[in-house]
């Protein structure tokens, strides 16, 4: 056993999620990048009583038990919250990644296709939208993997399917 899967990963004090990047409701409050979590400044104030839903039950996976991902991908470190089997198409599993800042950096971006084509598994990643130099709640949606993935994700984001507050 590796030694990583000895010791239990801390999130703390990477706020990557809390801060918006991943979109959702903490409280009745709407988070998104720009506007993050009220408890959220430079460290989650609120940490151990932290709402079930989303927090507690959100499987970052450079936390889970057992992480496939490396030391150095940290969201804090690696610019990307990944999200491992977040859906499933055709049998193979889909992660997603989600940028901290407007875009995955290239050596993140690198390691995660590397580890979805050694793998079999396939990837749909985003790029946050900016207008006016403020960060929207839009987000561009790529897929890597088969052609006929990437086709499907096309018809997805043209009927309006893809990926509603992330």
């Amino acid at each position: 056993m590796s030694k990583r899967n000895k010791e239990i990963r801390q999130c703390q004090p990477c706020t990557a999620c809390c801060d918006g990047w991943l979109q959702g409701v903490i409280g009745g409050i709407p988070i998104y990048p720009g506007k993050g979590c009220p408890d959220s400044t430079d460290k989650c104030e609120n940490y151990e009583n932290r709402q079930l839903d989303p927090c507690r039950n959100f499987d970052c996976a450079w936390i889970v038990e057992n992480s496939l991902l490396p030391e150095w991908m940290k969201p804090d470190n690696s610019k990307a919250i990944v999200i491992l089997e977040k859906w499933s198409w055709n049998g193979y599993p889909v992660d997603l990644a989600v940028p901290v800042g407007k875009r995955i950096p290239p050596r993140t971006l690198n390691w995660l296709m590397e580890h979805a084509e050694k793998n079999q598994r396939l990837l749909i990643y985003s790029e946050q939208i900016l207008e006016n130099g403020e960060y929207t709640k839009r987000q561009e949606f790529t897929g890597y993997g088969p052609p006929a993935f990437q086709r499907d994700l096309l018809e997805w984001k043209k009927d309006g399917k893809i990926f509603e507050g992330l």
